[in-house]
């Protein structure tokens, strides 16, 4: 199988907070990588914007340390790394002042694509995009890319939302979320839409329930501070859970085109139930022989954020009703995975013998480690002895199904960088979707917080706190366990 690389327009792409973490550990090997397929043309340019004082040749140094550290010894091919430097450019930038913005004012292009990548606290997207506008370097097509957290609440993102419309439309911002660029999330709308045999079964008629899990191995460590103003549920739930959640529940979108899929994102979000208490689990995770427990990470000995929630969400409509959707993510627990399960209801009548061990269909979508997808099959067990059925894999590993070019799946942020260059936003969010991703989320958090409830104390490498199970368990359904 040949994979097709298609080259995007030229572009100039400046990254505000160029010397930071994310920029390195990320979007610059990212950029690297797309440049070594031959998606980057030659004359394409990467201009790093922060408040360090440094010249174009300390910013490729520092770019060429980051490519060794986080690009693949095969991918790191001599002359193409001293290509991809060539293309790179940078400007010490004062983000709250005026330094640096008539020299960048210069630097960048008006006749190619012109991006601006907002790789900064949110608290400095609103001064970013006021200067890029007062000193006349975006005009009407320019692209700005932000970063979540997007809000901790519907009151400021919607006074973020206006920050940046001041200063550029909707089509013009690219609200990122790293996990909608991944292979398997976008082969879940192709396995659902392109394909007969899915489409018909996906609804309360066919399908029991649905579970979706992110599970960290890691914990908080250094980011505590940030993390206990934050949580599991601002941090994954309102963002990454609840676009995998819509991309799962959404109806078919009238086209692939980017508002007619968001318009279907936002109806599944508006449609989400109250969530009462007893259908949360709030977790904490203890400290073992390795590392401290999340309240030491967090340095507040009464903090009741919670590393790990488990809930249990309803859909109203008439696709869903009856169907629950099941979410759960934490940190340092047993086992790194991100997936979503599909599990349809058993046959309505079994001609086979109660014991003949006749199992419902599972269909499970591997966004990571190892991306794919994994459908469950009942099938005769081979041999004599009467008809004893076994479950079955149907599996395509990427890497395996789809040979070296399956194996070479690009990274998310290189996926999603390409698609701001070429101005496709199927797979970002718009303003109206993440402000009613809060307004459904920011009750369950205020009743929490008024009910004074505090999180569960779990042990670290487990599937955290029992009452997570308990919450399938009680339903006559139980987890998929964490491997």
């Amino acid at each position: 199988m040949v994979s097709r690389v298609i080259p995007v327009e030229s572009f100039d792409l400046v990254i505000f907070g160029g010397t930071g973490d994310l920029a390195r550990r990320k979007i610059l090997p990212g950029l690297y990588r797309r440049f070594l397929a031959g998606q980057m043309p030659e004359d394409a340019r990467v201009i790093g914007a922060a408040r360090s004082d440094m010249d174009d040749d300390g910013y490729r140094a520092m770019v060429r340390e980051a490519i060794e550290e986080f690009v693949s010894e095969q991918k790191r091919k001599p002359d193409v790394v001293e290509a991809f430097l060539g293309q790179l450019h940078y400007t010490a930038i004062d983000a709250k002042g005026e330094g640096g913005w008539d020299k960048l004012a210069k630097l960048v292009r008006k006749d190619v694509v012109q991006a601006f990548y907002f790789s900064v606290g949110p608290s400095l997207f609103g001064d970013l995009a006021t200067r890029l506008h007062k000193h006349k370097i975006a005009n009407p097509e320019s692209r700005i890319v932000v970063e979540k957290p997007f809000g901790r609440d519907q009151d400021s993102a919607k006074a973020l939302n206006a920050v940046l419309a001041a200063s550029f439309d909707e089509h013009q911002i690219y609200r990122i979320d790293h996990y909608l660029g991944k292979e398997t999330v976008q082969n879940l709308m192709a396995v659902r839409f392109a394909n007969m045999l899915f489409e018909p079964l996906w609804n309360a008629q066919y399908i029991d329930h649905v579970q979706i899990t992110v599970a960290e191995t890691v914990g908080v460590g250094g980011r505590g501070g940030y993390y206990d103003k934050s949580g599991a549920m601002r941090d994954m739930i309102q963002n990454h859970l609840m676009q995998l959640l819509c991309l799962t529940a959404m109806e078919p979108p009238s086209q692939f085109e980017p508002d007619a899929v968001r318009d279907e994102k936002l109806k599944v979000i508006r449609a989400l139930d109250p969530v009462a208490a007893e259908n949360i689990v709030r977790g904490q995770y203890a400290a073992d022989e390795d590392q401290a427990s999340y309240i030491e990470h967090s340095e507040n000995p009464e903090s009741k954020t919670e590393s790990f929630i488990a809930m249990k969400v309803d859909i109203s409509n008439w696709r869903w009703k009856g169907t629950p959707f099941y979410l759960r993510t934490g940190k340092r627990l047993k086992a790194r995975m991100s997936e979503i399960v599909i599990q349809f209801k058993e046959v309505p009548h079994s001609i086979f013998e109660e014991d003949a061990g006749s199992k419902a269909n599972v269909l499970a979508i591997r966004l990571q480690p190892d991306e794919g997808m994994d459908l469950r099959v009942t099938i005769k067990e081979p041999g004599p002895g009467g008809m004893r059925l076994v479950d079955v894999p149907l599996d395509m590993t990427f890497a395996e199904a789809l040979g070296p070019e399956g194996a070479d799946v690009p990274d998310a942020y290189e996926r999603l960088i390409m698609d701001v260059i070429r101005g496709n936003q199927t797979l970002f969010m718009r303003g109206d979707e993440v402000e009613a991703a809060w307004a459904w989320t920011d009750p369950i958090i205020e009743g929490w917080q008024k009910r004074g409830d505090k999180p569960a104390q779990y042990e670290p490498g487990t599937t955290g706190p029992e009452d997570a199970l308990m919450l399938l368990h009680r339903d006559g359904r139980r987890w998929r366990e964490l491997k």
